[in-house]
């Protein structure tokens, strides 16, 4: 496979050939709050609101472990990582601009985040050598946590309330899901060119893991027996009686 070769260790390492090592690291933006339900939604009480934001993880609860064996059997995490970015927009849509029960929106964030955890995190080990995989792992992981307090940084800007129990202007809200959508359309981007990348160097995430096991030729016999199985040679005439 061109610009890419198996190590030892049993990972993949990638050639420096022109291109170097490229690393993309897709967030998956999951900001949502009870007190934005409460505050746009004003039929909810605190615990009402809690349990609705609480979905996007009681969704992701159920179905994580579906979906993670689903992408182990059919494979395109790349395109997984792209298709679950592309659907999470009309999501921070929907909670910006409508009154669709808020509900929808969780669960919607929910199923996607599962499929974008399921997809991104299994990737790591496929590109980069098992001797480095901690160092790959703590980087992404890096990276992702920077991500997040940053955008926590901007998100408490825009919001912009010193007491917590005051009600935030809507118009601020919408201003923070219009951050959101811009978070996702950036995680479109990225995924694409994730995609690009990895297309022009063997096409690893994409693949099946489950069914290219089950495609492979059998093992050939082990050393023990090799000998015995295709031993040459003169071989006894049988005895008449």
């Amino acid at each position: 496979m061109p610009g890419r070769r198996w190590d030892q260790s049993g990972g993949t390492n990638i050639q420096s050939d022109g291109e170097g090592i490229k690393s993309l690291v897709v967030r998956h933006p999951c900001f949502l709050r009870s007190k934005f339900i409460q505050d746009k939604y004003s039929d909810y009480s605190q615990k009402e609101a809690a349990y609705i934001a609480g979905a996007v993880y009681d969704s992701s609860l159920v179905l994580s472990a579906v979906v993670g064996i689903l992408i182990d059997y059919v494979g395109l995490r790349g395109v997984f990582a792209v298709g679950c970015a592309a659907l999470t927009l009309p999501v921070f849509a929907l909670l910006a601009f409508t009154f669709v029960p808020p509900l929808v929106s969780t669960i919607w964030l929910g199923v996607t985040y599962s499929f974008a955890a399921a997809s991104m995190w299994p990737s790591i080990p496929l590109v980069v050598p098992q001797a480095t995989l901690g160092t790959a792992m703590g980087l992404a992981t890096s990276v992702q946590m920077i991500g997040i307090g940053i955008s926590n940084l901007i998100v408490g800007q825009m919001l912009g309330t010193k007491s917590s129990d005051a009600k935030i202007p809507l118009w601020r809200w919408q201003h923070m899901m219009i951050f959101m959508l811009a978070n996702t359309l950036a995680c479109i981007v990225t995924a694409v060119g994730l995609n690009i990348v990895d297309q022009r160097q063997g096409g690893t995430l994409n693949k099946s893991t489950k069914r290219s096991q089950a495609t492979q030729d059998p093992p050939a016999p082990s050393s023990d027996t090799a000998p015995l199985l295709e031993e040459d040679g003169p071989h006894p005439e049988p005895i008449n009686s």
